[in-house]
């Protein structure tokens, strides 16, 4: 099951999301680290009373991440999570199928004389 189109299909947006995220976050923070190493006047400005630029990019680390978990939960709702549920009802039919041949398979057991049986 884990190797059937379904199941990778799932595996590689799970992971494109994923990758996603990590390069929008590591790369606002790279940012942010390099514009305050390599241009501290820059940062040092300000744009209105005693909020400077590296502040207020520093406090926007904040709404990236905010902005990154939200859209990471709606992909996880709206693309992950029905697959999954999908994948789900596909092996419990399987094992259900599975159950069945088995049990067909098995000769059926008489009752001992005397013996109740309540299933």
């Amino acid at each position: 099951m884990s190797h059937g189109p379904a199941c990778q299909s799932l595996r590689r947006a799970h992971r494109r999301s994923g990758a996603r995220a990590t390069a929008a976050a590591g790369g606002g923070f790279l940012l942010y680290v390099l514009l305050s190493g390599f241009v501290p006047g820059l940062m040092n400005s300000s744009p209105s009373g005693h909020l400077t630029l590296g502040l207020a990019l520093g406090l926007g680390q904040f709404a990236l991440m905010a902005v990154i978990v939200w859209r990471r939960l709606v992909h996880m709702r709206t693309r992950v999570a029905p697959a999954v549920r999908g994948l789900r009802g596909l092996a419990r039919h399987q094992e259900e199928a599975a159950a069945r041949g088995r049990a067909a398979a098995r000769p059926p057991v008489a009752p001992r004389a005397g013996e109740y049986r309540p299933w």
